[in-house]
């Protein structure tokens, strides 16, 4: 059923990554589908970067343990590590994701939230944004 399916993460939010985890690899698993995993970095992590000429000596530390941390969680899913990848990004992570997902085609979207507050009611939350500009199908869990 789904060949390709993208699960944006925030790496500061680990609960609502463990609770997303199981669903991505039952639907993984059941239609043997390639799975990547996103994070969008703060552009203030994009300028360091650009200073750093692609050495990783030099790369900003916010990208280094955003790195260490999504293969940590890839070597930890109980999923193929050949249908396994990453991506990073720098931005805001609702723009981010939606234009990973036009890049990329995924046939689904995994991703997590938060019980809305009034905050997320006035100002939006990413996964509101997303399921609203999504041209696929998107599961959010809480």
């Amino acid at each position: 059923m789904y060949k390709k399916i993208l699960v944006p993460i925030d790496v500061l939010e680990d609960e609502l990554t463990k609770k997303v985890i199981p669903h991505v690899e039952c639907l993984a698993r059941l239609s043997n589908a390639q799975v990547i995993f996103f994070h969008a970095l703060p552009v203030s992590s994009a300028i360091i970067n650009a200073y750093s000429f692609g050495f990783d000596e030099f790369k900003d530390h916010a990208t280094v343990q955003t790195e260490q941390y999504l293969h940590q969680l890839m070597d930890s899913i109980n999923l193929p590590h050949e249908h396994v990848s990453f991506s990073i990004a720098f931005g805001h992570p609702r723009d981010e994701i939606l234009a990973l997902a036009d890049e990329i085609k995924p046939d689904l979207i995994i991703l997590g939230s938060r019980r809305p507050n009034i905050s997320t009611h006035l100002l939006g939350s990413n996964a509101s944004g997303v399921v609203r500009g999504a041209k696929t199908a998107v599961l959010v869990i809480r």
